[in-house]
């Protein structure tokens, strides 16, 4: 399982990747695609849409089942990653790379809520 170093994370296996321009990127964690398996459909949400964290924003399904995708932080949809949509097998074969949306953060605090990459891990294994 990998968990990138620069990354932020939830404990609902999302990560964040804050963007030079102040964004925020968001995808589903290698744990996470690992958990569904066979990802066969990704429903964003919509552009303009403001979300308060923890707020269900997308839903990811596979062959196992749906998942309610939660927002990670309060702020404004500011793009949709349209490939994921047309081929979700690339949350399975890249999942930091196949971002879902990039959302305008509106409580820059709520990011230090988020875990790191070593407490993100001792979430995943247990190794509290």
């Amino acid at each position: 399982m990998t968990i990138p170093a620069g990354l932020k994370f939830t404990a609902t296996h999302q990560w964040v990747k804050l963007e030079a321009d102040g964004t925020a990127a968001v995808g589903i964690t290698d744990h996470a695609q690992e958990q569904l398996g066979d990802v066969v459909f990704v429903q964003q949400p919509e552009v303009g849409r403001r979300f308060k964290q923890g707020e269900t924003c997308a839903v990811v399904e596979s062959v196992k089942a749906a998942s309610d995708i939660p927002a990670p932080l309060s702020g404004e949809i500011v793009e949709i990653n349209a490939a994921a949509a047309d081929a979700p097998e690339k949350l399975n074969q890249d999942p930091y790379g196949a971002w879902l949306f990039r959302v305008r953060p509106v409580n820059p605090s709520e990011l230090g809520e988020l875990l790191d990459a070593v407490a993100y891990s001792r979430t995943v294994t247990g190794d509290l």
